[in-house]
């Protein structure tokens, strides 16, 4: 049996072994959450809400020992990784809270003997492929929905993030959720080939944009519900009229939180001409702040690339940037010593064209690039073929609207960044991605409507 090899990205060492799931126990695993969908939702929406609600209770429970398991993933410094698995809470409450009332029945029309109800029914089995950088947020934000509109679900955790996932997955099975209304799947490009080949009623997929458009072809040539959450270029203007420290600090830790593998982290600075150096020398200032090092010491910012072969990427947009007449203001490399380390890496004199301001880097690396005008800033974020989020420093209200009704995102910020909340969509444009999670969207995305016509005699 093929086993999937856990590696510490903090030393390159195997932590376990898993063995990967293969395309029969994929089709088994199809049978057995089929058969446990109906009884799972014939429970009622308020048994599940209690399910759920013990499932969080478990979760805040264990922190600490979740935390430590994220680490071990994925190389998130321990101070983030407590942060992710504890702000799961909030989201979960989100869903408990707000489910009945989003997928309440409606009448929309009663009138002379004629009824015209609209009822929220689930999808049936709902596969979720989730991602590695936020193994919790990711994964919670398709998980919990799921199981509370009455769906099963077959889980693949990345395989970066394997120990989490199968951790998730125990701690339903704890709150009372059947063992067959949530099944993991563990392993790697195959076994998630061999999901996206099942006919389930509903595939959700976290990842890069070349896998999405892989799932789209095979999943979606079954007409079936399919969301992807794919990835971004995200950009973000920083006006002449900003308080210039604060305007850097915060960027700067929208660059390179979580060593910047985030779909939403910046990975484009476009900076007014007229307060560029200043804003340069103070961002360089928050850079060296950070600090590299062990991922399990609490005073650790930035810790290791989740896989080895993510440097590899990073140099060559590097390279690529310097051939072109990049600058190089600090970092650039890979960390001597063991573990997938990268330092935190600025670059200036950068143009739209390079690699480094229009491919996805994931990386610890940024490119600041000055610009002359709002309209040149709206134009540059606009030039990708992404669309997740884009962002407006200044401290006119009326000034940021108007640029952000201009942006072409899924998602608009005014002096905020790399942030997300359950309250609000969570969606893409162009290659970013299909569909939404969180909010409401999140919601009526896990279930079908059926429209009834109801006359009576």
């Amino acid at each position: 049996m093929p086993m999937l090899r856990l590696l510490n990205p903090a030393t390159g060492q195997l932590v376990r072994e898993v063995p990967e799931t293969d395309s029969s126990q994929v089709a088994a695993a199809f049978t057995r959450a089929g058969r446990a969908q109906r009884p799972w939702a014939a429970l009622g929406l308020e048994r599940r809400c209690q399910v759920l609600r013990t499932f969080r209770d478990l979760v805040i429970g264990e922190v600490p020992r979740l935390a430590e398991l994220l680490v071990a993933d994925m190389g998130k410094p321990i101070s983030q990784a407590r942060g992710e698995v504890g702000r799961v809470r909030e989201r979960l409450d989100f869903f408990l809270a707000n489910l009945a009332a989003a997928t309440r029945d409606q009448v929309v029309f009663d009138e002379g003997g004629m009824e015209e109800r609209l009822v929220h029914e689930p999808l049936g089995v709902v596969a979720n492929i989730s991602a590695w950088n936020y193994p919790w947020f990711v994964g919670i934000n398709v998980i919990a929905p799921a199981l509370l509109c009455g769906n099963a679900l077959l889980y693949k955790p990345s395989e970066h993030a394997t120990a989490t996932g199968l951790a998730i997955i125990a701690l339903l099975h704890r709150a009372g959720v059947p063992a067959d209304a949530a099944i993991a799947l563990p392993g790697g490009k195959t076994t998630g080939a061999a999901l996206a080949a099942t006919p389930v009623d509903g595939l959700f997929f976290t990842g890069s944009h070349a896998v999405g458009m892989k799932i789209a072809q095979v999943a979606g040539s079954r007409l079936g519900r399919v969301q992807l959450e794919l990835g971004g270029k995200d950009a973000v203007y920083v006006a002449d009229d900003v308080d210039v420290a604060a305007a850097a600090e915060s960027t700067a830790d929208g660059s390179f939180y979580n060593a910047g593998q985030s779909c939403c982290a910046i990975e484009r600075l476009f900076v007014s001409r007229g307060i560029y150096d200043q804003f340069v020398a103070a961002f360089l200032e928050q850079v060296a702040r950070l600090r590299m090092g062990d991922p399990m010491d609490p005073a650790t910012t930035i810790g290791p690339l989740a896989f080895d072969g993510q440097r590899a990427v990073l140099e060559r947009q590097i390279a690529q940037a310097v051939e072109r007449g990049a600058i190089i203001a600090c970092g650039g490399r890979r960390e001597p010593g063991p573990g997938w380390f990268f330092q935190p890496t600025v670059l200036l004199q950068v143009d739209a064209q390079m690699a480094v301001m229009r491919e996805e880097t994931f990386g610890p690396v940024i490119g600041i690039m000055a610009v002359d005008s709002d309209a040149q800033a709206v134009q540059l974020i606009n030039d990708s073929s992404y669309g997740l989020t884009a962002g407006i420093y200044t401290r006119e209200r009326a000034r940021a609207q108007a640029l952000l009704a201009a942006v072409d995102t899924g998602t608009a910020y005014w002096n905020c960044c790399d942030r997300v909340s359950p309250r609000l969509p969570w969606t893409g444009r162009r290659g970013s991605g299909l569909g939404a999670t969180l909010g409401q969207a999140g919601i009526l995305a896990m279930t079908k409507p059926k429209a009834y016509h109801l006359r009576s005699p």
